[in-house]
């Protein structure tokens, strides 16, 4: 059976907001895909423990590149991708089976060059709140279990 949604992290740098998203996947049944460079090796102990003993229950694939992934994901699918910058709330889109969820590096978020690719949404924040993000791992889980409550609906 094919995973629902894909998750996406692109170049990630933080061992354990990479965990926890991993243990998010497993616990949805989410593919998780790993976009090389990693800020850190697969097999650091933070990683590793983030993500608890869900390892095995993940369908996680690494992916040399942004091109290597386009690739290997190609099809009849749409491709979101959070950024603070955008304008698009992700409550404002319909999210469908195979669905792309596309999250960048920690300290930079996605590229231009990625998010004119794919549709760029946010997780709206108050206008003068004192902190310009979220936290990866945080967003990740609130925009996944948003798309996968519409998909149950759509059932």
């Amino acid at each position: 059976m094919s995973p629902s949604l894909h998750i996406v992290l692109v170049e990630p740098e933080i061992p354990p907001n990479t965990g926890n998203i991993a243990r998010l996947c497993g616990c949805t049944g989410a593919a998780l895909h790993l976009v090389h460079p990693l800020g850190f090796s697969v097999d650091d102990r933070s990683l590793k423990r983030a993500g608890l003993d869900y390892w095995q229950y993940l369908d996680v694939t690494h992916h040399d590149s942004w091109q290597q992934l386009r690739s290997s994901l190609d099809g009849n699918r749409n491709w979101y991708g959070m950024s603070s910058k955008a304008s698009t709330s992700f409550w404002d889109v319909t999210y469908s089976h195979g669905d792309v969820l596309v999250f960048g590096p920690e300290t930079r978020g996605l590229s231009a060059a990625i998010l004119a690719e794919i549709q760029p949404l946010t997780v709206p924040m108050r206008a003068d709140a004192p902190v310009r993000s979220l936290n990866l791992a945080t967003v990740c889980g609130i925009t996944l279990f948003e798309a996968l409550r519409q998909l149950k609906a759509d059932r």
